[in-house]
């Protein structure tokens, strides 16, 4: 059997390393034991190191000595920092795009930049502020606080700060513009607009791409979407693939874009495969574009993923053959859900890391799957959190919204300790 190798060690690695062990002997190099990767590892006969997977030395002799085949990643930095590059170089087959190719998830200028040649009626009208002086001038054209400052660079899914539900009044909106012009060197400053958002995720070759289900995201801390912004609350898509809001005329707006944006980063070397994901708003005035990532969303791959008819590993090799079709990567018809539980403090202030019981039979005997993130074992039904991330991710499917909304909130009422927190309101679709 063929050894593929996955880096990172959050919820979407999770779901990934389920995935990717179904076909494949998995491999990892994990910065902590994440319990469901080193799981996965376990039952595929496969090996887990934990190590740092931004260090490209113990990255290429771990590759070399067990003679890794294949090479999956899906976060973020490690995609920008090159950790495909090194895997390509060593000769391996790959999902995931080069630093390059990426780009247009780590420089929301150069994305930006890429729709206005593309699409330009997509475009919501923004400034790329390089210095104060332009900073000061652009905010003369705002009487309130009716704009979006977006960071340049990585943020983790929590750097976009709306004025009016982020910031209160232009002041404020203007120091955090300037503390990241003053970190990055750049800043975008965006008109706000009234709207419902919603994402495009696609699976692609290099040529050719495949929409998956479209999922609808919890990007804020508490219920009735309150509160700071996260990496995700939770998540949920519909048995048609579509959410209430969308017609199919939506997505393929999007999905034209996705394809003719895959074709321009791949025009002169091929620098991107694997998932590519676009941030829309659907307004007045039609689709308008928001950002892309170069990688599976988080939880939204435990939504995708979980969603799958044809076996993960064949649309891996499919990507690879460069023959991927709606014909040979296929999803079910059912409703999708996922709940992630954080710990009381997460998205407000640091804490230092906590231990928490969890009952991950119990939750499993009510048909509902675990995906942990950032979390490490301890011993028995006993866990610790790292760092300041969510803790782990509930995820069921149903037929109806109703039934995989019930199943998952009855899993987790006697199985997860009393003092971790969960957004309640999961598949409340809120009208922004």
């Amino acid at each position: 059997m063929e050894k593929c190798l996955l880096l990172g060690n959050g919820g979407r690695e999770a779901v990934l390393a389920e995935q990717i062990a179904k076909g494949f002997e998995l491999y990892s190099v994990m910065s902590y034991i994440n319990p469901s990767i080193a799981e996965e590892v376990e039952k595929s006969n496969g090996k887990y190191l934990v190590g740092n997977p931004f260090d490209k030395d113990l990255v290429k002799k771990f590759i070399q000595d067990e003679n890794i085949d294949a090479c999956v990643v899906s976060q973020d930095n490690l995609l920008q920092e090159g950790l495909i590059d090194l895997a390509k170089e060593l000769g391996l087959k790959t999902f995931g795009p080069t630093s390059k190719g990426s780009k247009i998830e780590w420089s929301k200028t150069y994305a930006l930049d890429i729709v206005d040649k593309l699409a330009p009626q997509m475009m919501i009208k923004n400034e790329k502020i390089t210095n104060l002086e332009q900073l000061e001038q652009v905010m003369k054209n705002y009487k309130d606080d009716s704009f979006v400052v977006k960071p340049e660079g990585l943020t983790g899914g929590k750097g976009v700060k709306v004025g009016g539900v982020h910031f209160k009044g232009k002041d404020e909106g203007y120091e955090y513009a300037k503390s990241c012009l003053e970190s990055d060197g750049k800043v975008i400053v965006q008109d706000k607009i009234e709207g419902k958002e919603f994402t495009v995720m696609a699976l692609t070759d290099g040529e050719n791409i495949v929409v998956t289900p479209t999922t609808f995201d919890y990007p804020y801390r508490f219920d009735e979407d309150k509160g700071p912004g996260t990496g995700g609350m939770g998540c949920l898509s519909f048995k048609n693939g579509l959410l209430p809001f969308l017609e199919q005329k939506d997505i393929d707006e999007c999905s034209k874009l996705i394809k003719d944006t895959i074709q321009y980063v791949n025009k002169d070397s091929m620098e991107f495969t694997g998932v590519i994901y676009g941030g829309f708003f659907k307004c007045k005035q039609g689709i308008k574009f928001i950002e892309f990532n170069a990688r599976f969303g988080d939880p939204e791959a435990i939504n995708v993923l979980n969603s799958l008819e044809t076996p993960f590993a064949d649309i891996m090799r499919n990507i690879w053959n460069k023959n991927l079709t709606e014909e040979n990567c296929k999803f079910k018809n059912n409703y999708t859900f996922t709940v992630y539980a954080v710990s009381p403090n997460y998205a407000i202030k640091n804490t230092e890391p906590m231990q928490f019981t969890l009952n991950k039979e119990g939750i499993k005997e009510k048909g509902a799957k675990v995906y942990f993130a950032s979390t490490k074992p301890v011993e028995g039904n006993v866990y610790s959190s790292v760092g300041t991330s969510r803790l782990f991710a509930v995820h069921t499917n149903g037929e109806t919204l109703e039934e995989a909304k019930q199943k998952a909130y009855l899993a987790m009422e006697n199985n997860i300790d009393s003092k971790l927190d969960y957004r309640k309101d999961i598949g409340t679709i809120y009208q922004h």
